[in-house]
């Protein structure tokens, strides 16, 4: 369709917006917000200080250029009934990769998928209730796409969260 077609003529999804350089004041900004997403604007400003009228700015403008892609909880996954872990590696179809990708982002169970280079072509990271789910995750949903040659699946004993407030 013509609509679809970009500017350029590709058709494709239109391109990341490019990131303007950040100073120090947005580095500052950034890394208060990966300690607490919910931080105050007040609070921001203070820290770095700049007016709240500034930070309220400067936050828009990481938002808008792609650099803070949202905010959320850091969860810890047992308590919230997911007591089984693992890392799954895949061997898929070449040149798949997007199709795969499409596949595994409506997995409610992975938190992380990752294109990679070595022995396997993609990573995930995911939780699920117990080894049961995770064996019916892996052989029954994984398994079932086309592109999807082999897996392995590394089970995580113990995790260790690395968050700035750990």
């Amino acid at each position: 369709m013509a609509s679809e077609q970009m500017a350029d003529g590709s058709g494709g999804p239109p391109p990341e917006p490019v990131a303007r350089p950040l100073d120090p004041i947005d580095r500052d900004i950034l890394q208060m917000l990966q300690k607490d997403g919910r931080a105050s604007i007040r609070s921001v400003a203070e820290r770095v200080h700049v007016s709240r009228a500034n930070a309220y700015a400067r936050i828009n403008r990481l938002i808008d250029d792609g650099v803070i892609r949202g905010f959320g909880a850091r969860v810890n996954h047992e308590r919230a009934g997911q007591g089984a872990s693992a890392y799954i590696t895949l061997k898929i179809v070449q040149n798949s990769w997007r199709t795969v990708r499409d596949q595994l982002r409506r997995l409610p169970e992975a938190s992380h998928i990752a294109l990679v280079s070595g022995d396997f072509d993609v990573l995930i990271l995911v939780h699920t209730q117990d080894n049961r789910a995770l064996r019916e995750l892996v052989l029954t949903k994984l398994q079932a796409i086309p592109e999807v040659l082999s897996s392995r699946t590394l089970l995580v004993f113990e995790e260790e969260d690395l968050g700035p407030d750990a």
